[in-house]
């Protein structure tokens, strides 16, 4: 009987503690949604187990195939660069596909509103409320172009407006585009974290927004984001032909 495919998250790693226990709740929500599914979770840096020492522990388990899934939002050097170069690295009996970076997908959006909505805001107050869609930020210019589509596709579905910034690498800052809202009209100003978990450059973030009434946790273990990582699995097994990455 042939062995089911393992699932192997490659989060990004911080020295922020949080980071990898909400890492952790995630891949929880994701075992509880699919409980046949063999799960493990991996880091790129500061973390472990690394990327390198789960591969190495499943072939020695005999596993043959794998799916690896960049914990990404967006496609920018970890995902085009780092994660293909580690998993060329793998032990060659493994038979590794890589599905896409989980951004982005209207499940995201979801996921954005429901951290909104936890924090104090209504559906009805989207007409007069303007957000802040504030990522990481990248030195990419496709991740940069990404976040401002998906901002541009956010507003379309009744925000007063939706403004891109970045807590690094890229431009506007989050109080920037704070008080831009401000500059426009919005009656209420709400902060959207587009990351999934805490860390060094979230925390850039919170502080960007002090000045906003209504600030969105991240990402996190969304039922979302959890639904979103197991679309992408099983879009993985349907359209990529199963081989070795050499």
């Amino acid at each position: 009987m042939r062995q089911r495919p393992v699932l192997l998250v490659i989060a990004h790693g911080s020295r922020d503690p949080r980071h990898a226990a909400t890492v952790h709740a995630l891949i929880r929500q994701v075992r509880s949604l699919r409980p046949g599914l063999r799960v493990e979770t991996s880091f790129l840096d500061f973390n472990i187990p690394s990327v390198h020492g789960v591969l190495k522990s499943l072939a020695a388990e005999g596993v043959r195939d794998v799916v690896a899934l960049p914990l990404l939002l967006t496609r920018a050097f970890h995902a085009k660069a780092d994660i293909p170069a580690v998993l060329r690295d793998a032990p060659p009996q493994l038979r590794i596909r890589q599905t896409e970076v989980l951004g982005p997908s209207p499940l995201l959006l979801r996921a954005l509103e429901r951290r909104l909505y936890e924090a104090g805001l209504t559906p009805a107050d989207k007409s007069s409320t303007g957000v802040v869609l504030a990522s990481a930020g990248s030195t990419d210019p496709e991740a940069i172009a990404v976040i401002a589509g998906i901002a541009r596709e956010w507003r379309q579905t009744g925000w007063r407006a939706v403004l891109p910034a970045f807590a690094s690498a890229s431009l506007p800052r989050t109080e920037d585009a704070v008080r831009d809202l401000r500059a426009l009209g919005c009656q209420k100003v709400a902060v959207a974290q587009y990351v999934l978990a805490p860390g060094f450059l979230p925390d850039r973030i919170r502080r960007g927004a002090v000045e906003a009434d209504v600030l969105g946790n991240v990402l996190g273990a969304a039922p979302e984001v959890a639904t979103l990582i197991l679309k992408q699995v099983e879009t993985a097994m349907l359209r990529l032909p199963l081989q070795s990455i050499a």
